[in-house]
């Protein structure tokens, strides 16, 4: 299962760019009836395809916000002013999987640094805006862990309320939209409220008080010239260890503290990274190491493939487990397939591999019955700490749902971005309208890890472990801070 990043890139409107930097592709404008043309037709496949489209609303719901929105089409729109408006359609279907994305011309502007964006990296959850990062290092007032109140009059409510509307989350997982923002906030502002030549600051200084301040966008020289200067850096260190090296440590890496017998491993997705043979090695060394304490840390683990979650519960779980009580589809015939890619793997998939079922229901039976046996070789019988957040999503919520109530185990952090009932995903084609070409990802099959589950939430941690301003100003990490706190409670039982 594989979650479509939503890193939706764009800029535009009010802003004031300079001639150069302005793209025509960017600009590009919709026609009404191109747009009512794209609408109608998503709406088409999404109904002959989509497994759970009335899951959370119902159909009378979904049909109302269509009309609202197909009649709102009435003058021309920007393709990204074009992606908002579906977007926030989309986002009533309240299912994480289905997304919607810029072509693939727009998305490289902004993929190639040619535009400028608002310079600073943002916390958001909730209301809250505080300062990440300010890449203007001689700046003084906006340093890290700055309360930031409003940005060009827009106070923070109305600035999340606005960029929430358009991504789409599990049932009533909110969390999720929090952490998607933080990660990549210039580019989510940048698609709501465009880029302005001079942004206005209202922020808290560190007395509390409401203090005002102006800052210019990083321009596409700025980031070319820093990036120039990381390679720079990079050489200069000389190439320590290889760049596969690099990108296998960027998604998965294990720590052994020996003399607590505490194992810190952090997986960042289930998709690469040769997860089964790390997994092997990681557990074979921590049985060696007689290691009574595991951490594990999914907050960037934004799912991936389902075998390779299964792979690591089989390592901790005391019990059989199976992946879910429904993996069901509502059709395999792939209608309006011209617009929706790849169909052939996934056809293959769904009519090798899946049966019908009395109710005209396609069911992945293997998912639903077979139950996995926990390895017995190497398994870890200590203590499990889980690390989740808002992007802790897809497989990422699979495998600690798996987890979670056995004796052993403990969830820390903040709740999950993925449903805890279940999701819809899968197989997950796109579909590419054809007049905008914007794209939009479409879940195969409905999973229902547990029908005994209340639906509509992420994984509710035991401990909960909400940001700080005050943690972020002093680069302390909360949720590390309280597994280590946890492990020193813990008496050695060798």
């Amino acid at each position: 299962m594989r979650i479509i990043l939503l890193i939706i890139l764009g800029c535009f409107g009010n802003g004031m760019l300079a001639k150069g930097q302005e793209s025509s592709v960017v600009m590009q404008r919709l026609a009404p009836a191109a747009m009512r043309s794209d609408l109608v037709l998503l709406k088409k496949i999404l109904e002959a395809n989509h497994p759970s489209l009335y899951w959370y609303n119902s159909k009378a719901s979904i049909n109302s916000s269509f009309e609202t929105l197909e009649n709102s089409l009435t003058d021309s729109l920007t393709t990204i002013e074009f992606r908002n408006r579906v977007a926030g359609w989309i986002s009533e279907i309240k299912c994480g999987h289905t997304v919607v994305r810029l072509p693939k011309k727009v998305s490289r502007q902004f993929q190639q640094n040619k535009v400028a964006m608002f310079p600073l990296q943002i916390k958001v959850w909730g209301d809250s805006m505080v300062v990440l990062n300010n890449p203007r290092r001689g700046d003084t007032l906006l340093t890290r862990g700055t309360i930031l109140l409003s940005i060009n009059g827009y106070n923070t409510k109305a600035i999340t309320d606005r960029i929430f509307s358009s991504i789409s989350t599990d049932g009533d997982a909110l969390n999720h939209r929090n952490q998607v923002v933080s990660n990549s906030f210039p580019f989510w502002h940048a698609l709501h409220f465009g880029t302005d030549s001079v942004y206005r600051i209202q922020y808290a200084d560190p007395a509390g008080r409401t203090a005002t301040t102006t800052i210019r966008p990083i321009l596409p020289a700025e980031r070319l010239a820093q990036k120039k200067q990381n390679d720079s850096l990079e050489t200069v260190r000389g190439p320590e260890i290889s760049k596969r090296k690099m990108q296998q440590l960027s998604r998965r890496s294990l720590i052994i503290d020996t003399l607590q017998r505490a194992a810190f491993m952090r997986v960042n997705t289930f998709s690469r990274g040769s997860l089964k043979s790390f997994f092997r090695r990681s557990f074979r060394k921590m049985n060696a190491l007689q290691v009574e304490h595991l951490v594990i840390d999914l907050r960037n683990n934004s799912g991936g493939k389902v075998s390779n979650s299964t792979a690591l519960t089989k390592y901790l779980s005391k019990q059989p487990f199976k992946i879910g009580d429904t993996v069901a589809a509502i059709s395999r015939k792939f209608r309006y397939s011209r617009y929706i890619q790849p169909v052939v793997p996934f056809w293959l998939a769904m009519n090798l591999g899946a049966v019908k079922a009395a109710d005209g229901s396609i069911h992945y039976r293997r998912y639903e019955q077979h139950y996995y046996s926990p390895k017995t070789r190497h398994h870890f019988d200590g203590n499990i700490y889980l690390l989740q957040g808002g992007y802790t999503f897809s497989a990422a919520t699979m495998f600690i749902a798996a987890l979670k109530n056995q004796d052993n185990v403990t969830i820390i952090g903040e709740e999950s971005g993925g449903g805890y009932y279940g999701n819809s995903a899968m197989l997950l084609p796109t579909i590419t309208l054809p007049k905008s070409r914007l794209g939009v990802s479409l879940p195969l099959y409905r999973l229902v890890m547990d029908k005994n589950r209340a639906k509509g939430r992420g994984i509710i941690p035991d401990i909960l472990v909400p940001p700080s301003s005050a943690a972020i100003r002093a680069g302390v990490d909360l949720k590390t801070d309280t597994v280590l706190s946890l492990i020193k409670t813990k008496k050695p039982s060798r």
